[in-house]
Order: C-alpha cells, then sequence, then structure tokens
C-alpha cells in the first residue's frame, strides 16, 4: 500500500534538514574547533563568515560543506577551491542558495528537479596550504 503524500509535513521536514545547516548547529558538533578559534574568528564564524587564514575546519562551521571541491594549478603550484553556488531558472529567478546565500530571498526546495535550472559559483574559497588565501564573491546585481 502507498504512503499518501502529506504537504503540510514539508515544513517540518525541511526545518529539520536546514537545522543542521546553521554555524550554531556545526559549532555544537565541533566544540573543540569553535574553542581553539580566536575571539575575533568565532565571532566571523558565529556570523557564518570567513576571513583569510581560516583553516578548513574553521570555514566548514561557519559556511557548511561546499557544493563543490576543484584543484587549481598555476605558477605558484596548487591550491584548493571550494565553491558554494546558487541555482536559478533562467529568468534569474533563485530556486536554491545554499546557507551562505540565505540572504539572497526565499528558496524552493525542488530546485534539483527544475528543468531549466542554472548553476553559479557565487561564492568561492581558495586555500594553500590548508588556509584560506583568497575569498571570492560576485557581486549581486
Amino acid at each position: 500500500m502507498k504512503t499518501p503524500f502529506c504537504p503540510l509535513l514539508m515544513p517540518a521536514a525541511l526545518v529539520l534538514l536546514v537545522g543542521c545547516s546553521t554555524p550554531a548547529a556545526r559549532i555544537e558538533k565541533n566544540p573543540a574547533v569553535f574553542d581553539r578559534c580566536t575571539s575575533q574568528q568565532q565571532a566571523l564564524i558565529k556570523e557564518g563568515r570567513i576571513a583569510l587564514g581560516f583553516d578548513e575546519e574553521m570555514v566548514r562551521l561557519a559556511l557548511g560543506d561546499p557544493d563543490r571541491i576543484t584543484t587549481r594549478t598555476d605558477a605558484l603550484g596548487e591550491s584548493e577551491v571550494w565553491s558554494y553556488v546558487t541555482y536559478e531558472t533562467d529568468d534569474g529567478v533563485l530556486l536554491y542558495g545554499g546557507y551562505y546565500h540565505r540572504f539572497r530571498g526565499p528558496t524552493y526546495p525542488y530546485y534539483l528537479d527544475y528543468p531549466t535550472r542554472v548553476e553559479h559559483d557565487r561564492f568561492r574559497v581558495v586555500f594553500k596550504g590548508g588556509k584560506v588565501v583568497s575569498i571570492e564573491e560576485e557581486e549581486s546585481g
């Protein structure tokens, strides 16, 4: 027998899924990482922000897991690039924008099934030697 779909349960399910994606929830799960940070770093992490010199664990506390990780090779050697992306319709309507982009507007849980979604790297964090050396943010507009 099939279980009927109940749209009233969707908001509760979304709260459970999103609840783990806040800096406060990640800090609670990783207090040792948070405790080794300076007070200035802790303040940034609580706000969901990062700075140059953060290590990977600190970035994960502030922003969560990246949507994509790539390796960049140039004349200075190898670096790792973490991308945080948004998904929009081909008309520019925001469908989904991970935790970092939470202030751009509402997001919709059906973004993965949207037939013409466009992915944008809106925020990139570049690591060299395990530390943030560059933060790239696309200007909205």
